[in-house]
């Protein structure tokens, strides 16, 4: 264990966040997203929600403020301008960290796309649906 660092934060994803660059993407997804086929690195978390995680990361990273998307959820499949309550959990807790943010959402085979060319995914033990969300990592400020 370490000072100041979440105890959900592992090591796997503690170098992963270390190693990410300004404009990296890192994908927290929940328990039915296809996780280990997707192509980026794989972190993990099985025992933790979606929220927790989130939360855990953005204790440490921050998100990227030189682009209008750092926070992306996927859309509902059907109902484009649906929103499913862990959205408004994701940004509560996006806003907690990053006053200034919000979510924008995208299609379901897009956000695929986006989130499988990223850096990392972390595979959480979500089980509420659309429990996904792409992070771009920002920069640390002199």
């Amino acid at each position: 264990m370490l000072k100041g660092i979440p105890p959900i934060v592992g090591p796997d994803l503690l170098y992963v966040l270390q190693a990410m660059g300004h404009g990296d993407q890192i994908t927290i997804v929940d328990g039915n997203y296809p996780g280990d086929s997707a192509g980026p690195e794989l972190v993990r978390m099985d025992g933790h929600s979606a929220t927790d995680v989130l939360d855990a990361i953005l204790t440490l990273m921050p998100l990227d403020t030189f682009v209008d998307d750092p926070a992306i959820a996927m859309q509902v499949v059907g109902d484009a301008g649906r929103r499913e309550p862990i959205i408004d959990e994701f940004e509560a807790i996006i806003k907690k960290h990053e006053p200034a943010m919000g979510i924008i959402t995208m299609e379901r085979f897009a956000f695929y796309e986006r989130a499988n060319s990223g850096y990392a995914i972390v595979q959480t033990g979500e089980r509420r649906l659309y429990g996904n969300l792409i992070l771009k990592k920002g920069v640390i400020r002199p």
